[in-house]
């Protein structure tokens, strides 16, 4: 699976430890979409890149990571077709991918503790969506 991985300047140090992480997956190829450094960036510049990546289909997901998750999963969202969730637990996770078929995970690195963002980011990958009624919702999201 090929994943885009962005974030601002407070998602910097989350981003490079779930990177570590994924990689030790043999079945995830990430594309780092920045920001590479803690210098002060704007989050919506890497939201937006995230999501024309995710939409173009170049990597099958992604995920965008800011302080508190709210301003990136905004800024994914504003791209047509991105389904940017923010789930700050496991049953957000499961339900974002079952019910919403998200295709984006956002994340807040000062919102969530470190233990819980693996296992978010694990129930996130292992869930599946759902499809039937949940299909005919999403479609009404397209305007």
């Amino acid at each position: 699976m090929k994943i885009a991985i962005g974030c601002d300047h407070a998602g910097y140090d989350l981003k490079e430890k779930i990177k570590e992480y994924l990689s030790e997956k043999q079945s995830f190829e990430i594309l780092d979409i920045g920001t590479y450094s803690v210098d002060s960036v704007d989050y919506p510049s890497f939201g937006h890149k995230v999501g024309i990546e995710v939409v173009e289909k170049k990597v099958d997901s992604g995920i965008v990571i800011c302080g508190s998750g709210i301003g990136i999963s905004i800024a994914a969202n504003k791209i047509n077709g991105v389904r940017a969730a923010l789930c700050t637990s496991e049953g957000h996770a499961e339900m974002s991918r079952k019910h919403n078929d998200a295709n984006i995970l956002a994340l807040g690195s000062r919102m969530t503790k470190y233990e819980d963002v693996i296992k978010i980011v694990d129930v996130w990958f292992n869930t599946a969506f759902e499809g039937g009624r949940h299909l005919d919702r999403i479609n009404k999201l397209e305007i």
